[in-house]
């Protein structure tokens, strides 16, 4: 029930594994931490629920999901409501479906709208680009890169001066490679059934066409063919979320190129500090642009380098020539779509000498420090509803995390 404390709902689909959900429980923590208090809606259950509730937030349960327009319609009500009851001061949105239910119940109880605009979406008709056009209707649209910051405006033709970048940010403590113990990098290439001295190249992913894992094991076949793979396996880290007959086509073609024990499965991995911290090559195969892309940040955060493809957001958390010289380089770029140019980035990663490699990782690791960070993506969410209300979250959020 409102207790006087400035109260933020947040909207989500599902608290699911992702870079949406994982900025949901990073500003839930920052509200609290800044003596307000975090409303999170979004359907029951969820990996990340538990996430929220320890972080001081509480989860109700709401039917976020639905892309129905009555149950949207139905939703925007419920929420005007609900808002009312629990004193809420801003609602802020971060999908496309409670997007407008948000955008509705804003209006109704005249309340602050924010919104963050998280994914590159596609747009192929008008009806589309319209569904999509919420996600800029914000008071304030919290880009999370300067490549979404472009396409908001060059879609919707929204005034800059109501976008806000705000990049999604790695824990810092929690990726030290420093803090990473090697029982922890053990017992997980145990459970993925990687020998000790066997090269990791990791992808952490869902397992959805456009992450680009069907181009990842056709670059790896090409290095198995050269001879040039030798005891390195490839990881797939992520689940198929219901996409089944995905997962068995890549299964089918690790199967059909002779690589079934070169491609492992692993599933949803809990402990992503070690998993970066257990590869010698983290890769970011996207063949359609990322809207930011937080496995670069963490991977770099534990000093692994980085292969990613040169759409979208990756530029941005990936230093590689030829935009920077090859002394101050953080990773790979590469082409989408292109096993060919993967391959030969891939192999280049794999035989770094051990002290070159190292140089590499402590740059990436030193790039995220100064622009990535957990605390900043928090202190500057605060600043926006700060702006908003008038409130001073954000230097009680500074004060009270030093």
């Amino acid at each position: 029930m409102p207790n006087g404390r400035t109260t933020i709902l947040q909207i989500i689909p599902e608290l699911d594994a992702g870079g949406a959900e994982l900025s949901v429980v990073e500003v839930a923590a920052a509200i609290t931490s800044a003596g307000g208090r975090a409303l999170v809606l979004a359907e029951p259950g969820g990996r990340l629920a538990s996430n929220v509730e320890a972080a001081g937030g509480e989860v109700v349960p709401f039917p976020a999901s639905s892309k129905n327009p009555m149950r949207i319609l139905a939703n925007a009500a419920s929420l005007a409501r609900l808002a009312t009851q629990e004193g809420v001061h801003l609602i802020h949105a971060r999908s496309r479906a409670p997007a407008w239910s948000a955008l509705l119940a804003a209006r109704r109880a005249r309340l602050p709208f924010v919104t963050t605009y998280h994914g590159a979406y596609n747009e192929t008709n008008a009806l589309k680009r319209a569904y999509n056009s919420v996600m800029a209707r914000g008071d304030v649209v919290i880009a999370n890169s300067l490549y979404t910051a472009r396409l908001i405006v060059d879609r919707y033709h929204t005034p800059p001066e109501r976008i806000t970048v705000i990049h999604r940010g790695v824990d810092a403590g929690a990726f030290d490679p420093a803090r990473i113990g090697n029982d922890r990098i053990a017992a997980l290439r145990a459970s993925w059934g990687v020998g000790a001295g066997d090269p990791v190249i990791l992808q952490a992913a869902r397992l959805t066409r456009w992450k680009g894992q069907g181009v990842l094991i056709d670059a790896i076949a090409r290095l198995h063919t050269r001879g040039a793979l030798r005891n390195a396996v490839l990881v797939l880290a992520g689940d198929a979320q219901g996409r089944d007959a995905y997962e068995a086509e890549l299964r089918a073609q690790a199967a059909g190129l002779g690589l079934e024990s070169r491609v492992l499965f692993a599933g949803h991995v809990k402990d992503m500090p070690a998993a970066f911290a257990a590869a010698q090559v983290a890769v970011i195969a996207s063949i359609e642009p990322e809207a930011f892309g937080r496995t670069a940040i963490e991977a770099a955060a534990v000093a692994c380098p980085v292969i990613a493809t040169n759409i979208g957001a990756p530029p941005e958390t990936v230093l590689a020539q030829p935009a920077v010289p090859a002394q101050e380089r953080t990773g790979w770029l590469v082409p989408p779509s292109d096993p060919e140019m993967l391959a030969a980035a891939l192999a280049e990663a794999l035989t770094l000498p051990p002290r070159e490699r190292a140089a590499v990782g402590e740059r990436g690791r030193r790039h995220v420090l100064t622009n990535f960070t957990t605390g900043s993506l928090q202190r500057r969410t605060l600043a926006v509803y700060d702006r908003l209300l008038g409130t001073a979250m954000e230097a009680t959020f500074s004060s009270s995390t030093g």
